[in-house]
């Protein structure tokens, strides 16, 4: 079985390969330092068990876990770690095991042998059920030519759906995501409005509304010169969310 090691420091990195060059049957097929670099070697390594840190700089080892359970093919995921005060949420994201630092060859051999029970499918549900709990996310990820990237969500301008997919807009970029609106508002809605049956604009981008070339409402976005439309419905709403935050500003 392949195992992905990912740890922001060096040493810890290096324990564990020993650890794991004691025990048969397994292949460390790379390492990774952060979250991201955890996401993209997965996608093209494709191990069956990440042992994953949780304290690391950027998204954290359990933000990592949401992003890896959306996987096609999700790996198990061991957590590693020096703290214990983790472990619920650790459970929660429907990690394997939960192993303190220094960590025990015979612990780390017991999760091993865990993990190498589950079966994909075991794997695929799991990450459904952890869709369901609808942990609040700091990061979308995102497929930029092959390469699956992080983008945080506090650089999103606003969220447009065009049939099955989403388009992600930044003040430089745009991504196309296979994510309902739905289920976008429902994660996001403190910091996104909803302003048509197919937008979602980031309350801290909205400047203001203007009237476009067919006398429509339309939400003037900072930085970027997109202008979304504003339905009927929801129009009431916006003007009154609008005046709340420039009483903040």
């Amino acid at each position: 079985m392949k195992i992905l090691i990912v740890d922001d420091e060096p040493l810890a990195r290096q324990r564990l390969v020993a650890l794991l060059q004691k025990c048969n049957g397994y292949e460390i097929c790379g390492e990774a330092a952060n979250g991201n670099e955890a996401l993209q070697r997965a996608q093209h390594l494709k191990p069956d068990i990440i042992l994953l840190d949780i304290r690391m700089p950027g998204i954290d080892g359990l933000e990592t876990a949401r992003h890896l359970n959306r996987l096609a093919k999700p790996p198990a995921i061991i957590f590693t770690t020096a703290y214990s005060d983790h472990a619920l949420q650790a459970f929660e994201t429907h990690a394997v095991d939960y192993l303190l630092k220094p960590i025990k060859p015979e612990r780390l051999e017991e999760a091993l042998k865990a993990a190498k029970r589950l079966t994909r499918p075991q794997l695929q549900e799991l990450s459904q059920v952890e869709e369901a709990t609808k942990q609040v996310r700091s990061h979308i990820c995102v497929k930029i030519r092959g390469s699956l990237e992080l983008i945080p969500v506090e650089d999103i301008r606003y969220f447009l759906a065009d049939h099955k997919y989403v388009t992600l807009r930044t003040s430089d970029h745009e991504h196309l995501i296979e994510e309902s609106l739905k289920t976008l508002e429902e994660e996001f809605g403190h910091l996104f409005t909803r302003v048509h049956r197919n937008a979602l604009i980031a309350d801290q981008y909205m400047l203001g509304l203007e009237k476009n070339n067919d006398g429509h409402c339309v939400m003037v976005i900072k930085d970027i010169n997109d202008r979304l439309e504003i339905s009927r419905r929801h129009l009431p709403y916006v003007r009154k969310k609008i005046k709340h935050l420039a009483t903040y500003r």
